[in-house]
């Protein structure tokens, strides 16, 4: 099940708010992780009794972990957690991915292949399995308690809204609130909760899906095929496309969250108006960034051993962070295509800062500058992402800078030029003041006027009225990162 369906939205989330807010506080977290189940188990029963073995385990490991009071014990528990969730994410995400490897090294020596039967991508599981290591891990490093009752712990990991795509939730941001969350449950957090949702599911079907049925086009083609004109709109559509699309579904999932009452963190800051790659990642996907820090990064030694250690840290971690994204080697050079470049901003930086104060560079013109820049940079990237081989990457990357000369752009029409026009005035709409403004309002506002709910709540049933007419009459269209 998805949040751009009609049975989502006309059926399930209706009656789950409906059910959810009529019972008393005590059989919320009930109603909450029943749904959960059914939202889950709707398109995949047998995955879903998969993720539930793997919890039932896991919250035992980790009761084990909180009791033991040898050290040696306590992470003997830890590796045992870590190897239950890295081993399933293994074997379902990239089993795959290394027999076919394998089999092409055979195949290059003259050997028969070794038989294999594909296995099926459980939906979710990069996102989960990040949950659960961050539980174990969190108690293990007493930051939290444990969770008391096994049917908690479930309604953590398996928390609707969030389970499929993120936000990647760490288990010190929600302890407290998977058992009170009342300080939240009020009017305003549920308007708010509503005005995110709708925004989200805009991006999704009014922006995303259009600018995608472009990009699928032009990727469909044979490099050899591609047009300059054609090469730059194609990875412009994906470029907008991948962000309003992965984007919308954090806004819906924070929004749902929030009209139950939990307040997860955000995943998004105006990612293609940053300056420099290093800024892109501290607003693209933040809660993944986040992880990697304080899970990966900083034990593997952070910047605490010398400059040569910290560039071969960042770059592991960005290895590793494409290698999330996908069991393939576009994904693998894609995260270390970013490795580079972050490591490259990094050794550059101080003298990039002392070079703009000797020559007294103005703000904006430096601003525009670098955005630029950046951007140009993380939309190469976006080509490595959506390929399916590096082959056609590099081919494609070609035919944006002349390599098959220019014909007429292919499939362009009225409608797409129009939601890419809105597409890049929304990405960059927050490099203005006004549009600054904008943002903290739907964003960050806690509290609304009776006026300003009247005149945003009818700008918002517009946009839902809208939202679900295209639902309603589109194709199926899968977020991007169902994928992952």
């Amino acid at each position: 099940m998805v949040f751009s369906s009609s049975i989502f939205l006309f059926w399930f989330l209706p009656i789950f708010l409906g059910v959810y807010f009529l019972v008393d506080k005590r059989y919320k977290n009930a109603v909450a992780l029943l749904a959960s189940l059914l939202f889950y188990g709707f398109g995949s029963p047998v995955f879903l009794l998969v993720l539930l073995l793997s919890i039932i385990i896991d919250f035992f490991i980790v009761r084990q972990i909180d009791k033991s009071q040898d050290a040696k014990r306590r992470k003997l528990f830890l590796v045992f957690s870590i190897i239950l969730n890295i081993g399933l994410l293994a074997f379902f995400k990239y089993a795959n991915f290394f027999v076919d490897n394998f089999n092409a090294v055979l195949s290059a020596f003259g050997t028969s292949p070794v038989r294999w039967t594909k296995i099926l991508l459980p939906i979710g599981i990069s996102f989960f399995t990040f949950q659960k290591m961050s539980y174990s891990i969190d108690v293990y490093r007493k930051t939290s308690a444990p969770l008391k009752s096994i049917t908690d712990y479930a309604l953590f990991i398996m928390l609707f809204p969030q389970l499929i795509a993120g936000p990647i939730v760490r288990y010190n941001e929600l302890a407290d609130q998977i058992t009170d969350r009342s300080a939240n449950e009020t009017v305003d957090n549920k308007i708010g909760g509503f005005y995110r949702f709708v925004i989200g599911l805009s991006k999704k079907m009014l922006i995303a899906n259009i600018l995608a049925e472009y990009a699928d086009q032009v990727f469909a083609l044979p490099t050899a095929g591609i047009g300059l004109s054609t090469a730059w709109l194609g990875i412009l559509a994906y470029t907008f496309q991948i962000y309003f699309d992965f984007s919308g579904y954090s806004d819906m999932a924070i929004g749902i969250g929030r009209m139950i009452g939990f307040k997860f963190p955000e995943n998004f800051n105006n990612p293609y108006i940053s300056r420099s790659i290093s800024e892109f990642w501290k607003r693209w996907h933040i809660t993944l960034g986040s992880w990697m820090m304080d899970y990966l990064y900083i034990p593997l030694g952070g910047n605490r051993k010398g400059k040569g250690r910290t560039y071969l840290n960042l770059w592991i971690v960005f290895f590793l962070s494409g290698l999330w994204h996908g069991a393939a080697w576009t994904f693998v050079v894609w995260g270390a295509y970013h490795g580079l470049f972050i490591c490259l901003d990094k050794l550059l930086s101080g003298k990039r800062k002392v070079k703009s104060e000797k020559l007294k560079v103005k703000s904006s013109f430096f601003t525009f500058h670098s955005t630029l820049l950046t951007f140009l940079i993380v939309m190469i990237g976006w080509v490595l992402f959506r390929s399916d081989t590096i082959g056609y990457a590099v081919h494609y990357v070609g035919a944006m800078f002349g390599a098959n000369g220019n014909t007429p752009a292919l499939f362009v029409n009225s409608q797409f030029v129009v939601t890419l026009i809105i597409a890049a005035f929304f990405s960059f709409f927050g490099l203005t003041k006004a549009g600054d403004k904008a943002l903290n309002f739907f964003f960050n506002r806690k509290e609304y006027s009776t006026g300003q709910v009247i005149w945003v709540g009818l700008v918002m049933i517009v946009l839902l009225v809208f939202s679900a007419s295209f639902i309603l009459k589109g194709s199926f269209n899968p977020f991007i990162y169902f994928r992952f």
